[in-house]
C-alpha cells in the first residue's frame, strides 16, 4: 500500500495548465528526484502532496497515521524565537511544551517553578522526554547554536534549522525544496548520508546534480503539465530522457509531415467533397485538433558574457595577507599571484570568511598585515554586489535596462523584451515586479544585469542557487568560453568540477591551501571539508593527509618490484584491453535507439554491469600506473 497516492489530479491558473491528469504513488523507501524547468509548477505539485493546495480535479490519498514534513524552498525569516524554540516547534503541540519547558530551565527563574511543574506533568503524559532527546539529537548533528535567536543567523544557519524542524518530526513522507540551497558542503555530506538512511517517502527538488545522484533510486521530470518517471538514478534518467526526446522529435516530424500533406490534399477542393472522402476529411479535423493541443517544451535560456577588452597578466596579488574578525583569523599570512585567465573556486563552511577572501583579493578591504597588489585594466561583474541592487518593488525592465526600451550588448543594440526573453522571461513577465518571481526566476534575473556589461573578471558568489539544471548547464558552458578571468564560490561540487582549474581552501585557523584542478581531484587527493562541531572547531583533513604524505615520500626511497607484482604488472595489459572491449561492446548496445524500450529490469541490469565493468577498468588502470612508477 502507498504512502500517499495522487490520481488523475489537475490544476490550471487562468488558461495556464499547471498539472494535466498527473497520477503519482510514493512507497516506503521510494527515493525520488523531481525535476522541471524554473516556472513549471515543481513548488506548486509539493503544495498538493503536503494538502495546502487543493487541485481543480483529481484525488489525494494519505495513508492514515503517516506524517508529512516539508521543506521549503524559501528561508525562514529572522525572528526572536530561539532555534531550540523552531526546531521544537515542528511537534507542534508537544514541541510548544518543549520549547516553553527549555526556556523556564534556561532562565533558571524560580516563579515558575508551579508552571514548570505543570509542563513535565503534560510532557510525561505524550512521551515529551523522549521527543526532547529526538530534539536534543538533530539539534546537535546539524551543530546548531541551541539558544541563538533567529534573527542573528545567516541564511545558511537558517536553512539547517528549517531542516531539522522537518527531521525532526521523523516523518514517513519527507518533501524537500531545494534543501542544499545556503548549505556548506560538510552539511550537504552529512544530509546525503542521513537521507540514504531514511526509510520513508523522499522526494527531492533539487538543482545539484551529485546530492541528487547520491540520495534518489527513481526520477519524475514535470513538463508541459505532464509527469513522466523513471526508475533509476540521475544519470541513467539523463540517458534515458535523451532517448525519449528523440523519439517524440521523430513522432512530431512524421506528424507535421502528414498533417501537411492533408492540409494540401484538402485544398485540392473538388475531390475532398465527395462523399467516399468524408472520413478522410473528418480524420484531417482530428490531425488538426491534435496539433492544436500539442505542448511545446519551455525554450532553453540563451545568453553570453560581453568579453572586455584584456585585463594586464596580474589579476591580483597577496603577499603574507592577514585578516581577523572579532579576534578570529580569517586570513593568516597568505601568498597567492592570480593571473589573467585563471579560473579559481573558493570552497570552505559557511561563516569562514570566502566572501572576506573575494574582497580581500579585490582590493576592497585593507589587511591587517601584509600587501595586496592589484593589477590594470580590470573591469569587474560581481554578482554578490548585485542582489542587494535588485529593487523589489521595480520590473524586470526597470531593474535590468534602466527603464530603458533598448540596451546595448556586445556592441549590437537590442530591444529589452528580446534581450530578456534570453532568459526565458516572458514579455507579460518582464512587467512583474521582482519580488513576485520564484527564487529561480530571481537568479535568472541577477544573471540577466550580470551579463549587461562587459567584463575580464568574473565574481560569482552562489551563482547557481535556485536554476533549473538546464539553465545551469548552460551557464557552464558559457563560463567554459569566457576568456576572461574567474573567481567563484560555490558549495555545488560537480558546478566547480565543470567551471575552475584551481581551488583556495580555506579552514576556521585562517589557513589557505591552494590546489590544483576541481573539487573532485582535491578530493581524490584526500581532501575533505570538515562540518563545524559543538564548539563552533573544524578541521581540514587534507592538511594531515597530504603532511603525512609528504613526509613518507621523503623519507622511503623507491623499493623494486616483487615477483608477483612482476607478474600482476605483465598481465596487467591485456586485462586492461579485454575490459575495454567489454566496455565498448556495452556502450554500442546501450546507444542502441531501442535500448530503453526494454524492460526497466534489463535496461537496469545492462547500465548496472557498464557501471562495474568502468569500476574494474579505473582500477586496473590505476594498478597498471602504480606499479610501472
Amino acid at each position: 500500500m502507498p504512502l500517499l497516492r495522487l490520481d488523475e489530479v489537475e490544476l490550471h491558473f487562468g488558461t495556464h495548465v499547471i498539472l494535466d491528469r498527473v497520477s503519482l504513488n510514493l512507497d516506503q523507501g521510494q527515493r525520488v528526484g523531481l525535476l522541471g524547468r524554473n516556472g513549471a509548477g515543481k513548488t506548486t505539485l509539493f503544495k498538493i502532496l503536503a494538502g495546502e493546495l487543493t487541485p481543480d480535479a483529481g484525488e489525494r490519498w494519505l495513508k492514515p497515521g503517516a506524517r508529512l514534513a516539508r521543506l521549503e524552498q524559501e528561508l525562514p525569516d529572522g525572528e526572536d524565537a530561539t532555534v531550540y524554540d523552531v526546531v521544537a516547534g515542528g511537534l507542534e503541540a508537544a514541541g510548544q511544551l518543549l520549547a516553553r519547558y527549555h526556556q523556564i530551565i534556561a532562565s533558571g527563574s524560580e516563579a515558575d517553578m508551579d508552571e514548570l511543574a505543570n509542563i513535565q506533568q503534560a510532557l510525561e503524559a505524550e512521551d515529551g522526554w523522549q521527543l526532547q532527546q529526538r530534539v536534543e539529537t538533530v539539534i546537535s548533528q546539524l551543530g546548531l547554536p541551541t539558544d541563538t535567536s533567529m534573527a542573528a543567523l545567516s541564511g545558511g544557519w537558517r536553512r539547517r534549522v528549517s531542516l531539522a524542524r522537518a527531521l525532526v518530526t521523523q516523518p514517513d513522507i519527507l518533501l524537500l525544496d531545494e534543501p542544499t540551497n545556503h548549505l556548506d558542503i560538510p552539511t550537504i555530506e552529512w544530509l546525503e548520508g542521513h537521507l540514504k538512511n531514511f526509510r520513508g517517502a523522499l522526494v527531492i527538488i533539487s538543482h545539484d546534480r551529485r546530492f541528487l545522484q547520491n540520495c534518489v533510486n527513481s526520477m519524475a521530470e514535470l513538463e508541459r503539465g505532464h509527469l513522466s518517471l523513471w526508475q533509476g538514478d540521475y544519470r541513467g534518467f539523463l540517458q534515458f530522457r535523451e532517448q525519449e526526446l528523440a523519439s517524440e522529435a521523430r513522432a512530431n516530424a512524421l506528424f507535421d509531415k502528414k498533417l501537411a500533406e492533408e492540409e494540401v490534399w484538402i485544398r485540392q477542393g473538388i475531390k475532398a467533397r465527395r462523399t467516399r472522402n468524408e472520413g478522410r476529411v473528418r480524420a484531417l479535423e482530428a490531425l488538426r485538433e491534435e496539433r492544436s493541443q500539442r505542448r511545446q517544451r519551455q525554450g532553453t535560456a540563451s545568453f553570453s558574457v560581453e568579453d572586455a577588452r584584456a585585463s594586464g597578466k596580474l589579476v591580483t596579488e597577496l603577499k603574507d595577507v592577514s585578516f581577523s574578525w572579532a579576534s578570529r583569523p580569517i586570513v593568516d599570512q597568505f601568498s597567492t599571484i592570480i593571473q589573467r585567465g585563471d579560473r579559481v573556486g573558493i570552497v570552505g563552511r559557511n561563516g569562514i570568511g570566502k566572501t572576506t577572501l573575494v574582497k580581500l583579493l579585490l582590493g576592497e578591504l585593507e589587511p591587517e598585515s601584509g600587501v595586496v597588489q592589484v593589477g590594470t585594466k580590470l573591469e569587474i561583474a560581481y554578482s554578490d554586489q548585485l542582489r542587494g541592487q535588485l529593487d523589489p518593488e521595480a520590473n524586470l525592465i526597470d531593474n535590468i535596462c534602466g527603464g530603458q526600451e533598448f540596451i546595448e550588448i556586445n556592441g549590437r543594440r537590442r530591444h529589452a523584451i528580446s534581450y530578456l526573453g534570453d532568459f526565458l522571461f516572458t514579455p507579460e513577465r518582464v512587467r512583474t515586479p521582482v519580488k513576485a518571481l520564484s527564487g529561480g526566476e530571481r537568479n535568472r534575473a541577477i544573471l540577466a544585469r550580470l551579463f549587461t556589461r562587459p567584463a575580464n573578471l568574473l565574481v560569482l558568489d552562489e551563482p547557481t542557487n535556485d536554476l533549473d539544471i538546464e539553465t545551469l548547464e548552460l551557464l557552464e558552458e558559457i563560463l567554459a568560453d569566457f576568456k576572461g578571468t574567474l573567481l567563484i564560490v560555490s558549495h555545488d561540487r560537480d558546478f566547480m568540477d565543470s567551471v575552475v582549474t584551481s581551488l583556495l581552501v580555506m579552514d576556521e585557523n585562517g589557513n589557505i591551501e591552494e590546489q590544483a584542478g576541481g573539487y573532485s581531484d582535491w578530493e581524490s587527493r584526500g581532501g575533505r571539508l570538515v562540518a563545524e562541531s559543538a564548539d563552533g572547531s573544524s578541521t581540514l583533513a587534507s592538511k594531515k593527509i597530504s603532511i603525512i604524505e609528504n613526509e613518507m615520500s621523503e623519507t622511503k626511497a623507491p623499493k623494486k618490484r616483487s615477483y608477483k607484482e612482476q607478474r600482476e604488472l605483465d598481465n596487467l595489459p591485456a586485462l586492461i584491453e579485454s575490459l575495454e572491449e567489454q566496455q565498448a561492446q556495452l556502450e554500442l548496445e546501450i546507444a542502441t535507439p531501442d535500448f530503453y524500450q526494454q524492460p526497466a529490469d534489463v535496461v537496469r541490469k545492462q547500465l548496472d554491469e557498464l557501471e562495474q565493468v568502468n569500476t574494474r577498468l579505473e582500477s586496473a588502470i590505476e594498478r597498471w600506473s602504480e606499479l610501472e612508477d
